[in-house]
């Protein structure tokens, strides 16, 4: 069955753009699961609302994307993760948030909510005035000499939270079982009855580091919802926007990495073009991180010549400096002995887990928006998506090399190719509830929002998808059978986000 025949069966759901959605039974909700399952379609998304459970699947070959919706009058669902362990974690968050439960939910813990909330189900039709119990159980192992280490959630450098419980037979991981959802924030919730503004500024929060991505995302499912275009100036300012950050990510990642692997003198030099990227953007667009500056219907900054000067310098410099980091990298043999080999990632399971970005792309899951779901102005640039089948640390380091010098070569085009004219419209306003959904490529991977608009344009209901959500599950299989200290280094090469995830 093609995804269009498994739409075609439910009841299409009227001003729903790009893609179509459609309500359907629960014999046609389990036809989609059975298609996960075996292998034809890929998992996207899993969100909720008070009554009803939505699930977005993609057709890759076809580059084709469809949303089933099913109602849950009585708060309960045939479970996905049942058959397809990927949406494991979202049915866990799902029922937290919404208190839809998934029925034969292989994994019956809370998720988010750690037992902190001063209600259950906060976005449910009827919350729950009694916290959940705040104990915590992890999953056990038995074995002879095995034993356990706790790490966090509070860490010995500045990163977010995150809890870390390892089970090992001396220096060797056996089991990995992290816990998160210490910063979750509450954006789901904050969202609605938000105007676009006030709500473009929570999407650009989601996780920090891609806040251009974010920015985007929200900004295009706007527009969908609305049948509205940006100015095609805007599009490309979007566009330079997100190169910028993909580069700036890229840069710190390849040199964070091979720190852990105790070659500190890739961090200096990275951190030297990283930092060079961010004061570029800062001149050019007046904020480092560009935040707030990708707006529904365009962009809240132009770039003038002594702009385009600027990139083009930054551009000329990285391209300059650059290969001669890559070749350092290549050719300094301890710095191979740690990288190669280390925390694979198998291609069948990154079929199942459709990861998007780096940790998908090293382990040979070819599939990045930019290409194969193609948005302006990305749809008319030229660009290679680097694919490896390895998947371990020394893989993912190669793709965000390949990705660094694409992002590069995109800049230049957008710079050559920036069109004149306006960079934002005033966005309709319709009248009636609609609903949008984007997928933009940030650094990490894919960011999938969805949302409905109310008929005054605030926000009936918005749900943001990290790329971590099917990537922080796959550090724990790459780390197994590997030492101890080799997991600051695969998690690194990871770096999936914990805010972006916590929501």
């Amino acid at each position: 069955m093609s995804l269009d025949e498994l739409l075609r069966k439910g009841e299409p759901a009227s001003s729903h753009r790009p893609w179509p959605r459609a309500v359907v039974s629960v014999a046609t909700w389990n036809e989609a699961i059975a298609g996960l399952a075996g292998g034809d379609w890929q998992l996207l998304g899993l969100w909720g609302e008070a009554d009803r459970v939505h699930m977005a699947l993609l057709d890759a070959p076809k580059a084709a994307v469809g949303i089933v919706t099913l109602d849950c009058p009585e708060r309960r669902y045939p479970s996905v993760s049942l058959h397809h362990p990927p949406a494991l974690r979202l049915e866990r968050t799902i029922r937290d948030i919404h208190g839809l439960q998934p029925e034969a939910l292989p994994d019956p813990r809370a998720w988010l909510d750690h037992g902190n909330w001063d209600l259950r189900h906060p976005l449910a039709a009827k919350p729950e005035p009694t916290p959940i119990d705040k104990a915590y159980a992890f999953l056990p192992a038995e074995g002879d000499g095995l034993h356990q280490i706790p790490v966090g959630p509070v860490h010995a450098g500045i990163i977010e939270p995150g809890h870390f419980r390892f089970t090992a037979n001396g220096e060797t991981v056996v089991r990995l079982e992290p816990r998160l959802g210490y910063v979750h924030k509450g954006i789901e919730g904050l969202m609605v009855g938000a105007n676009l503004a006030k709500a473009a500024q929570l999407a650009a929060r989601a996780s920090g580091d891609s806040t251009v991505a974010y920015g985007l995302a929200f900004a295009r499912a706007v527009e969908a919802a609305l049948g509205a275009e940006a100015p095609p100036r805007a599009n490309h300012l979007r566009a330079l926007m997100a190169e910028l950050e993909r580069l700036a990510n890229h840069l710190g990642d390849f040199g964070a990495i091979c720190n852990d692997a105790s070659f500190t003198l890739m961090l200096a030099h990275c951190g030297i073009l990283r930092e060079k990227v961010l004061r570029a953007a800062g001149d050019v667009f007046g904020h480092r991180l560009m935040r707030d500056l990708i707006l529904p219907g365009g962009v809240g900054a132009d770039i003038n010549q002594n702009g385009v000067h600027a990139i083009r310098s930054l551009v000329g410099e990285i391209q300059a400096r650059f290969p001669a980091l890559v070749e350092l990298y290549d050719n300094t043999a301890s710095l191979q002995d740690r990288t190669v080999t280390t925390g694979t990632v198998k291609p069948d399971l990154a079929r199942q887990y459709a990861p998007g970005g780096f940790i998908g792309r090293a382990s040979g899951r070819a599939f990045d928006a930019r290409k194969h779901l193609a948005y302006a102005p990305y749809d008319e640039l030229a660009f290679e998506v680097a694919v490896l089948e390895a998947g371990d640390v020394n893989a993912r380091v190669w793709i965000r090399i390949r990705e660094i010098e694409q992002s590069l070569r995109l800049v230049i085009q957008l710079l050559e190719r920036m069109p004149q004219g306006e960079v934002r419209i005033n966005l309709p306003v319709v009248g009636h509830a609609c609903e949008g959904i984007a997928l933009v490529e940030g650094f990490r991977g894919d960011i999938l929002v969805w949302l409905r608009l109310n008929a005054d344009n605030s926000i009936a209901r918005c749900h943001l998808r990290d790329p971590s959500w099917f990537q922080w599950p796959l550090l724990e299989a790459a780390i197994q059978d590997n030492i101890v200290a080799d997991f600051p280094l695969c998690n690194k090469s990871f770096n999936c986000s914990y805010a972006g995830h916590d929501l």
